[in-house]
């Protein structure tokens, strides 16, 4: 089995050092390279084409939201995990719509970092628990209070596409999708890739994003 490579990006050698030694402790994973700031990000990821990227948001000369926007915008096949300690709403956001494939929180288990790259790797994407709820209350601000049911913007979808979405909104695994919905697991995963090849979406928390900014969801109150 080919090793998962991950480059770290991050401003502060002694969080690098740390996080080489979680993961190079992996059988499965292996660090193939360093970064100290975004425009070194940027360049790293084009010479090293890493499958994750562990991406730092507050650093010098360029932060890790605009180095994940440009390194999306290239069409690199290296997905971006966010590692921060600010889990702030705008960060969580404009991480997200720049192409992120997922959003941790530095002081989280270091068991939890491993399953984000595993997951992340294999296609899917993570959100820290706090940083979901975040999320939402974004949202529940940012969003109409009145929207049609199923908004224009998202007339490409099939009825069962949509319940789909709105099951995924919901932080719903595919297991529990097909379970809610009476069709199988497989049925669901072709159901959500025809979601992502639709609006040209990279993953499920891009799919999300996609259902709150089209007004399809509205969170209720504040969580």
């Amino acid at each position: 089995m080919q090793a998962i490579r991950v480059l770290l990006v991050d401003d502060q050698p002694m969080i690098r050092t740390g996080f080489r030694l979680i993961l190079e402790a992996e059988p499965d994973i292996t660090v193939v390279g360093e970064a100290s700031d975004g425009v070194t990000a940027v360049e790293s990821a084009r010479a090293l084409r890493p499958d994750i990227v562990l991406m730092d948001i507050r650093m010098p000369n360029m932060d890790g939201v605009e180095a994940t926007r440009r390194i999306a915008e290239t069409g690199s096949p290296s997905r971006i995990v966010i590692l921060t300690t600010f889990d702030l709403d705008a960060h969580v956001v404009d991480a997200l719509r720049a192409g992120a494939s997922g959003f941790l929180v530095k002081d989280g288990p270091a068991d939890s970092l491993v399953d984000a790259i595993r997951t992340v790797a294999a296609g899917d994407a993570v959100l820290s628990p706090r940083v979901t709820h975040r999320l939402l209350d974004r949202f529940a601000h940012l969003a109409a209070p009145d929207t049609p049911d199923v908004p224009s913007r998202l007339d490409a979808l099939t009825g069962r596409e949509l319940d789909v979405l709105r099951a995924l909104t919901r932080g719903l695994s595919n297991a529990e999708i097909a379970l809610e919905l009476g069709v199988g697991e497989t049925t669901v995963k072709t159901h959500i890739a025809h979601i992502l090849e639709k609006y040209g979406l990279r993953d499920r928390v891009q799919a999300v994003i996609l259902a709150y900014d089209s007004g399809l969801v509205v969170p209720r109150g504040i969580r």
